[in-house]
């Protein structure tokens, strides 16, 4: 059965910072890592088809399906993990999410739906696409 993990992408003010901080760290690796502290105990789970969405100002904007998952040490000799990406970000439904710390499994019927190509959503920028949604005018 698949799962997804749902995260914060501290620092970034749109989808674009998030493609420039993948781009930089694809200069010496060859996907996109993110390193975390906490290992997720339903890796198998993760990756069976599953993906990490991407939380920008408040908002689920993107997801990135995961190519593997690696359980490593830290400095201090402590378990950590490397979470793997596929390069491509696809858009997602714009939809709000509160803060909260470090990442959330996320069910497949709870993930946005992909954005299709020509829908006209990907035009409007995602807080206002979110806001739209939830005032259901959208």
């Amino acid at each position: 059965m698949t799962l997804h993990m749902v995260k914060l992408c501290v620092g970034a003010e749109d989808v674009g910072d998030l493609e420039a901080w993948q781009a930089r760290l694809m200069k010496t690796l060859p996907a996109p890592v993110h390193r975390t502290r906490m290992v997720p105990k339903q890796i198998d789970k993760l990756l069976d088809g599953g993906s990490i969405y991407w939380v920008i100002k408040g908002v689920i904007q993107v997801r990135q399906p995961f190519a593997d998952i690696r359980v490593i040490e830290d400095r201090g000799g402590r378990k950590a993990c490397e979470l793997v990406f596929e390069p491509e970000l696809i858009a997602v439904d714009p939809t709000p999410k509160r803060p909260f710390q470090g990442w959330r499994y996320l069910k497949p019927e709870a993930a946005p739906a992909d954005l299709k190509q020509g829908s006209g959503g990907e035009d409007i920028p995602p807080e206002l696409h979110a806001k739209l949604k939830d005032a259901m005018v959208w």
